[in-house]
């Protein structure tokens, strides 16, 4: 297939691809852009295109990897970013043993609203982040590991609210 053909055939099947991509995506301008990689990516790689093989559905599947390429990319960073912002309250440099003078007045505040915690938050988030693995917690505490595991989530929670209020 020459150059002059494939970009023929290639922009025959625009129209197809628009209805594909919005199948895919749902949303007029995502397809717009998954149509548009779909043609980059189709061009770059027209060596390997098959001539004997079915050009349509070459490209169809160039979009659908591109597709879920980018929704598997998505979805990562989403989960990615979901656990950094559940981990702040605990990895954060606020918790270093290292006090900086920018972040002490933080700090303090922190302590403080830990401190204002009732025991069973405040014991076990304290053990946690002393190094304890959430299995020790329960046993010490004689509590189980859900109930450890809760208390130290809901004490998270409130401490970044705490520090986003």
């Amino acid at each position: 297939m020459t150059a002059n053909e494939f970009h023929y055939n290639l922009i025959g099947l625009q129209a197809h691809l628009m209805k594909f991509a919005y199948q895919l995506t749902a949303d007029k301008e995502d397809a717009k852009d998954l149509v548009q990689e779909t043609f980059l990516k189709a061009l770059k790689y027209r060596d390997k295109f098959a001539y004997e093989s079915n050009f349509k559905a070459w490209t169809c599947t160039i979009m659908k990897n591109t597709f879920l390429n980018n929704y598997y990319r998505w979805v990562h960073h989403i989960t990615y970013s979901t656990r950094m912002k559940e981990n702040v309250i605990t990895e954060s440099p606020y918790y270093s043993d290292a006090v900086h003078p920018d972040s002490e007045y933080t700090v303090k505040e922190i302590e403080k609203s830990i401190e204002a915690l009732g025991d069973h938050l405040k014991v076990p988030f304290k053990m946690h982040r002393e190094g304890f693995k959430y299995k020790e917690i329960a046993d010490n505490l004689d509590l189980s590991l859900g109930t450890i595991k809760s208390r130290i989530f809901r004490t998270r929670m409130k401490l970044k609210e705490a520090v986003n209020n």
